[in-house]
Parts: structure tokens; C-alpha cells; sequence
């Protein structure tokens, strides 16, 4: 009879165990588990998100479809939407192409200043809006360095939607620069470098390699800058001029029906300019989808 140890396989149940056990081990998270994080997830948006809203849409219920549509859909309020829509959309564009180049720049090349230049760009979010519209109102004002300027010339930027649109690319751009810059980063300058040997030019470079990397980045960034040009209000008031089917922007209109004690037509007006929002920002986020499928 021999004395050496011939082994043996495992059994299935011990096969099945070290399974469980390893695949335990390897499924641990630093936080707690799916049906706690979920919980406390969706909690805490019903709390900050989904209860404030819909206390605006019961509040707008209660006021009857004819006032809604007195108060919402008036001349005025509907002059308000274009412009507020309009102006930050304009804005929102600006900023998408502006942003792109200013994360090149922070991104691909290297210059004294940089750092500077990089901490300016998030200026925007640290300054007070209030600060921002009377800095570009004394900037672009019919006395201001520009304006002085600029109105001989006949182009008049304050108190119009011309100085709106200006006010909401100063508060935007920073959503479209740290959106891309990251994504940029990423990308390196090799890509660049293989295109290159492949013999493609700078253009084809551009809009069939890095574009489509870089563009649900710059969506978001897009979307961004868009929903808070919609919502922004401390910037414009004081460049705006604030002029009743001009130049008055709707956020400034809902202050108005409140300073009025007109509850129900505030929430009306916010209530249109919530779901329009959410259309867009929907549509948006379809977009990025879209991009992000076909990359795949």
C-alpha cells in the first residue's frame, strides 16, 4: 500500500460555497447596500426635489384653467419666455463653441498664466450674481468703457437682450469649460498623432475623431449653461432695463406677481417655465444618449 497522498477534487457543494464566499468578498462596497443607498436616495430627492415642485403644480391647480391661461399665457408672460428661452439658448451656444476652445487651450498647450487663466474661468461661479450685473452694466452702460464706444457705432448693449445674452455667457461659460476639459485630458494628443499617419487633415481630425468624443461632454455642458441661463436672475436685472415686453425676463416676472401678492399667477408662470425646461433638458439628455449608443 502506498504512502503518498493522491488529491481529490472538491465536492460541488465546496465548489458552490467558495463561490458564494469569493464573490461575497469581491461585491463589499464602502457604502451600504443597493436597497439602503436607494432608499435614502430617493427619500432625499423627494424631500429637496420632487415635494417643492409638486407644491407649485397643486398650487397651479388650484387656480382654474381660465386664469391659468390669463396669467400664464399672457402677452406679457409669453414675451417673457421668448426672451428668457431665446436669450439663453443664444447664450448656451456662444458658450459651446467658446468653451470647446478655451478647455483646448487649458488642455493642449502649456503658457505662462495658465493657472491664472484656469482660475479665471471659474470666477463666475464665486462671484455674486449681483456683482456680475452691475459690473456689466458699468462696463457696457451708455457712460461705461464699451458702451461710450459702442453706442456711436450704433450697437447698444445695455437695457437690451443684446446685454442678457452677453450676461448669461459670462455666468454659462464655466459649465461648458469643465464639462470638456476633463474629456479632453483624456483623449491625449496621441489620437491627434495616429489620425495624423493615417493621413488625415486637421479638420477631418477634429470632426471625425475628437468631436465625437468630446460631444456628450459638451451637450452637458450645453445643458448647463442653458438651464441656468433660464433661471438666472441677479445678473440680468440690472442690465436688462427690466422694460415689460422688452426686455423683462420671466424669473423677473414671477418677483413681480409675488411682490404683488399674486401667489397663484407666480406659480402659473413658474409652472410653464418648468415643464418647457424640462422638455428641453429631456430632449438634451435623448441627444447624449443617442451620441453615447453610437459610440459604442
Amino acid at each position: 500500500m502506498s504512502d503518498t497522498y493522491t488529491p481529490t477534487a472538491p465536492s460541488p457543494w465546496l465548489r458552490a460555497f467558495g463561490r458564494g464566499v469569493f464573490f461575497r468578498k469581491r461585491s463589499r462596497s464602502v457604502l451600504p447596500g443597493f436597497r439602503l443607498s436607494l432608499g435614502f436616495s430617493v427619500a432625499w430627492l423627494t424631500l429637496i426635489v420632487l415635494i417643492p415642485l409638486a407644491t407649485i403644480i397643486l398650487k397651479t391647480l388650484g387656480m382654474g384653467w381660465d386664469e391659468f391661461v390669463r396669467v400664464g399665457l399672457s402677452d406679457r408672460a409669453l414675451a417673457a419666455y421668448r426672451l428668457s428661452f431665446g436669450t439663453a439658448l443664444s447664450a448656451g451656444l456662444v458658450n459651446a463653441f467658446a468653451g470647446l476652445l478655451v478647455a483646448w487651450v487649458l488642455v493642449r498647450y502649456d503658457f505662462p498664466g495658465k493657472r491664472v487663466i484656469g482660475a479665471t474661468v471659474d470666477l463666475p461661479f464665486a462671484l455674486p450674481t449681483a456683482v456680475a450685473g452691475i459690473a456689466l452694466t458699468s462696463l457696457y452702460g451708455t457712460n461705461g468703457w464699451l458702451g461710450a464706444w459702442l453706442e456711436p457705432h450704433g450697437i447698444k448693449v445695455a437695457y437690451t437682450p443684446l446685454g442678457i445674452t452677453i450676461a448669461l455667457i459670462f455666468i454659462g461659460l464655466p459649465f461648458v469649460v469643465r464639462q470638456v476639459e476633463p474629456v479632453l485630458a483624456d483623449l491625449g494628443k496621441d489620437v491627434e498623432e495616429a489620425a495624423a499617419t493615417l493621413g488625415a487633415r486637421r479638420g477631418q481630425t477634429f470632426v471625425r475623431v475628437i468631436l465625437p468624443a468630446i460631444l456628450p461632454a459638451l451637450l452637458t455642458g450645453f445643458a448647463l449653461a442653458f438651464a441656468r441661463g433660464v433661471g438666472e436672475y441677479g445678473s440680468v436685472i440690472f442690465i436688462s432695463g427690466n422694460m415689460p415686453g422688452l426686455t423683462e425676463i420671466a424669473p423677473l416676472l414671477i418677483v413681480t406677481q409675488l411682490e404683488e401678492y399674486n401667489y397663484a399667477g407666480a406659480t402659473a408662470i413658474a409652472t410653464i417655465m418648468m415643464v418647457a425646461s424640462f422638455g428641453i433638458l429631456l430632449l438634451i439628455n435623448l441627444l447624449q444618449a443617442v451620441t453615447r449608443r453610437r459610440q459604442a
